[in-house]
């Protein structure tokens, strides 16, 4: 399960604010969004599309909500947890606590296949959603989920089990990555920089705050960054454009810490 050890590893657990499906659909593809490899797709219309076609409920307290694309690139997810559950209309019609919301390229499909057959063989044999429905923080939901991830690991997989434990010690340590908390959602600002443009950075957003702090950064190196620290805020880089002579355009989404 790649995908779903990588968005705990780069903070892509949240917890979900909303029980409305659609609106917890929309919260995730925001995250979704913010990841720099996914560019140029509207995650959350793809992902309401596709569940107007049909649902993505599982049933047991799970659904998995996704998005194909053409091209090739990685799989990625992004982890939502309900503690009061989702009314998803579901097949078994029982509220939906996990959400795994994934973003599917073409040369991605047998991978998602194959992980979503992974984790379904992890749910069930733990106990199934329950420890997720009895969670009180998003810390318990990320331990039961290295327990699924830990257990879906063939111990024949050194590489996998390093990850593994990099993993575990990185929370350990109180790691700086950011986990999108209902506050954190509410404060996400997408916004520009240009840089090359005369003796400061470029700002162009709707928070006066974020335009000051982003313009009184240091930003040398972003270019080579694909996150950085602004003032109060935890900026994700998108994507890049580069302008003649020597200006860059960069697509960002900052976070109110």
């Amino acid at each position: 399960m790649k995908s779903i050890l990588t968005a705990l590893q780069d903070g892509r657990l949240i917890e979900l604010p909303e029980t409305d499906k659609d609106k917890a659909l929309r919260y995730m593809a925001s995250i979704m969004e913010a990841i720099p490899e996914v560019t140029n797709v509207q995650v959350a219309e793809g992902v309401l599309e596709r569940e107007g076609q049909a649902n993505t409920g599982i049933g047991k307290g799970w659904a998995c909500p996704h998005i194909r694309v053409d091209g090739d690139s990685e799989l990625f997810s992004v982890i939502g947890w309900s503690p009061a559950g989702i009314d998803y209309d579901a097949p078994d019609k029982a509220k939906v606590h996990l959400l795994v919301m994934y973003y599917i390229p073409e040369n991605q499909r047998m991978a998602y296949l194959k992980e979503l057959s992974g984790l379904a063989k992890a749910i069930q044999k733990g106990q199934g959603i329950e420890n997720i429905e009895k969670a009180t923080s998003l810390n318990d939901v990320r331990n039961e989920l290295l327990n699924w991830v830990s257990a879906s690991i063939d111990n024949t997989m050194p590489q996998a089990k390093a990850r593994m434990i990099k993993l575990e010690a990185k929370h350990a340590q109180a790691t700086e990555a950011v986990c999108f908390t209902a506050q954190g959602l509410e404060r996400l600002v997408p916004f520009y920089v240009i840089t090359g443009n005369g003796p400061k950075n470029l700002a162009l957003a709707q928070d006066a705050e974020l335009v000051r702090a982003i313009e009184a950064a240091d930003l040398a190196q972003l270019g080579e960054k694909q996150d950085f620290d602004a003032g109060s805020y935890k900026v994700f880089v998108r994507s890049r454009t580069l302008y003649k002579p020597d200006r860059a355009m960069y697509d960002c989404i900052a976070v109110k810490r």
